[in-house]
């Protein structure tokens, strides 16, 4: 599969909100023109960055229908068809379907946790209810299973799976998954979701990666690829300490953790940098205010991202308002 679309860089796209929480158009707009711009291989909607697990089916749709439309054909879009079990993921995979995305992103099954039988049997069912190129999304940090290779590659071999997107963290798994990929004869393309050690994932052969950091600084991601496609293995390397700084975003925020730590974070860098209008959470996690934003700017400033002398952006809302249902 060397001649897929599904390779370099593709980005899961942070979603932009208003200060009460509804879509933000116009930032939406202005982020994917951006990574677009600045040389994105194709965008990843309705994934852990794009908040999908806060998000209504109502909400999902209507990210897709305005992301599809925004992109336009420009780019492959991938989306998440994330759901606790076997149907509801059939289910959001016909509606994705729906709104022309390219390829469409599945974790297992959650909540009623099952073993590697049904694991497989979950993949193999979506297989049979859609013709676009489908993808496993290995996240156990938050769907509390972890896809073995052989599976996988199983899996791909067979016709079931295009392709993986590896947010697992385990770098062991993930080579061993690269080198039964190749002896299969390369039917899947390996993403990795790292930030911070995309170099070693492109040394043990990733067809390209999900960095969600990519929103706030695809450029550098994009450049990254490309010297790695040249072999220019020591700029790779300089890209990637750059990157892992930048990454500092992330850390030390001290008023929440798991998704408003880093999404939180992502949101308050792009809105720091002018990108967004807000740093607004999906219920119910509150935006970062105060010392938190402050951290996140001084890495921008370090990383020349802002301007040093640049101010701090203030906010006029309501970190967590209490407001109802909305698109």
């Amino acid at each position: 599969m060397t001649d897929s679309p599904f390779r370099g860089v593709i980005p899961p796209v942070v979603i932009p909100l208003t200060e009460k929480r509804q879509l933000d158009l116009e930032a939406l707009e202005r982020s994917i023109n951006r990574m677009i711009d600045a040389g994105v291989d194709g965008l990843f909607f309705l994934g852990s960055s794009g908040e999908v697990a806060f998000l209504t089916d109502a909400q999902r749709y209507h990210v897709l229908q305005e992301a599809v439309a925004m992109v336009n054909g420009r780019v492959p879009v991938m989306t998440g068809i994330i759901d606790m079990e076997t149907m509801r993921v059939i289910d959001q995979a016909k509606r994705a379907t729906g709104f022309g995305v390219d390829a469409l992103v599945a974790t297992a099954p959650f909540y009623a946790l099952g073993g590697p039988k049904e694991v497989e049997r979950h993949f193999r069912a979506i297989r049979e209810h859609t013709d676009l190129p489908l993808f496993a999304y290995d996240l156990p940090v938050c769907v509390h299973t972890k896809l073995d290779p052989t599976m996988l590659v199983r899996l791909g071999a067979d016709g079931v799976l295009q392709g993986v997107k590896d947010s697992s963290g385990d770098d062991v798994s993930f080579r061993w998954l690269v080198l039964q990929n190749e002896d299969a004869g390369h039917p899947l393309q390996l993403l990795t979701g790292h930030e911070v050690v995309v170099d070693g994932a492109y040394l043990s052969g990733a067809d390209g990666s999900v960095p969600g950091l990519a929103n706030i600084d695809p450029a550098s991601y994009v450049e990254q690829w490309r010297a790695a496609q040249a072999g220019d293995w020591e700029r790779v390397r300089e890209i990637q300490n750059h990157l892992a700084r930048l990454m500092f975003v992330t850390r030390e925020v001290k008023a929440t953790v798991g998704f408003g730590a880093g999404v939180g974070a992502f949101k308050t860098a792009l809105w720091q940098m002018g990108v967004f209008n807000t740093n607004q959470m999906r219920e119910p996690v509150c935006a970062l205010e105060g010392e938190d934003v402050d951290h996140i700017v001084d890495v921008l400033k370090k990383a020349g991202l802002m301007d040093a002398d640049a101010p701090t952006r203030e906010s006029h809302w309501s970190a967590c308002p209490i407001v109802g249902c909305s698109n």
